[in-house]
């Protein structure tokens, strides 16, 4: 593993471009801290303007900014690898280090509420051959195994730069709305049927019967920071109330960190809200990138199930998010039945898995391909009294 940086920026890592194309002018090297991270700002923000795709949202400096402050930690290094021609940023693989099982591990940053690990490349006739340096690179640092969780289909990382053999069991789709399709100014769209539109109204009707229901989306600040806490509140009681695990969301970091992002406003963090009588009972957290909106937390009071305050709450965060001007709605993986009822159409979603050692080829087949699996199966099966008391016991 390289030493530690002489500069705020970067330790140095060798390693020769495996394209003629590149030759000597790209110049790799290596952050392991946080300060070196921090004085990455301007330069990763302006590589994130000019080459990311909207759903590199969570490879955002600002995101992963957050993500440090609440989630990094002594048992996890920094691993950034950038690359520079002629002093410019052209890639950058947001990677993190640590001990997982004995084994040294690679991995993107921002687990676990990063939603698509990615790296960034600049685009042009070199962009092979810079994720081939840089895959280089990543193969240089001596760890056992190179974790790449939720890559999407149509990622930057995803093509020949990986080698065959690679995938782990799992695979799932990430389900997107065209907005022009879901959306009017009344009310869904004409991707609906006239039956689910008045059904609409129907269900507002119905949830009018139990207070006064107002719907806000609130800037960023103190009361988006509110809504957040709100939407981690109320996503938690919905998880105990269907008996489901889900130790990130228990976690008291994932509410930190949620509310932290709502209160910046460089964050693109948005909040839409549906209050009865002035309480919070549904409320979505999504984030808005070039033109497309995603996602990230759904959560409804389970008192209102029954008027179908989710469908209300989807519809009203579209609604939403058209104004804001997105054409695209990800709702991203796995595609609930749910959210197959709004979806336009799909993207694959894999989990990989790059042995460099045979230690790192143990944990891949033994751990990953096989114990992991079979752990998240069993877990689905177990008694709701128990998954409850697990639950209460993270909160």
């Amino acid at each position: 593993m390289p030493g530690r940086a002489t500069s705020p920026i970067a330790d140095a890592v060798e390693i020769t471009p495996s394209s003629q194309l590149l030759g000597d002018n790209l110049q790799i090297s290596c952050v392991t801290s946080l300060e070196g991270f921090e004085a990455l700002h301007k330069e990763w923000d302006d590589l994130f303007e000019r080459t990311a795709e909207p759903q590199q949202v969570f490879q955002r400096h600002i995101f992963l900014r957050h993500w440090a402050r609440h989630y990094l930690d002594p048992k996890t290094q920094l691993c950034i690898l950038i690359g520079r021609i002629d002093g410019r940023l052209v890639t950058l693989w947001p990677l993190v280090r640590r001990r997982k099982l004995g084994f040294d591990v690679l991995g993107f940053m921002g687990a676990p509420v990063t939603q698509f690990g990615d790296v960034l490349v600049e685009a042009g006739e070199n962009r092979h051959a810079l994720l081939e340096a840089g895959w280089n690179a990543v193969a240089s640092l001596g760890a056992d195994l190179f974790e790449a969780r939720r890559v999407r289909a149509d990622a930057a990382l995803c093509g020949s730069v990986i080698p065959s053999g690679a995938s782990l069991p799992g695979d799932v789709q990430a389900p997107f709305a065209s907005l022009s399709r879901r959306v009017t100014a009344d009310g869904p769209g004409i991707a609906y049927s006239a039956r689910e539109r008045s059904n609409y109204r129907r269900r507002l009707r119905r949830l009018r019967e139990h207070g006064d229901i107002t719907f806000t989306e609130p800037e960023p600040g103190s009361t988006a920071a509110t809504a957040a806490a709100a939407a981690i509140t109320i996503k938690k009681n919905w998880l105990l109330e269907n008996a489901i695990l889900s130790p990130t969301v228990m976690d008291s970091r994932f509410q930190a960190f949620f509310e932290d992002l709502a209160g910046d406003p460089g964050a693109g963090l948005c909040a839409s809200t549906i209050a009865c009588d002035g309480r919070p009972i549904g409320v979505d957290l999504s984030f808005d990138c070039k033109g497309h909106t995603f996602g990230h937390v759904l959560a409804t009071d389970p008192g209102y199930d029954r008027e179908g305050l989710g469908r209300l709450l989807i519809h009203r965060t579209f609604a939403a998010a058209a104004d804001r001007g997105s054409r695209v709605f990800d709702l991203l993986a796995p595609a609930d039945g749910y959210k197959m009822q709004h979806a336009d159409g799909l993207v694959a979603v894999s989990d990989y898995a790059f042995a460099f050692s045979w230690r790192g080829w143990l944990l891949r087949e033994l751990v990953m391909a096989r114990l992991q699996p079979a752990a998240k199966v069993l877990a689905k099966r177990l008694p709701s009294a128990l998954v409850r008391r697990l639950a209460k016991h993270k909160i």
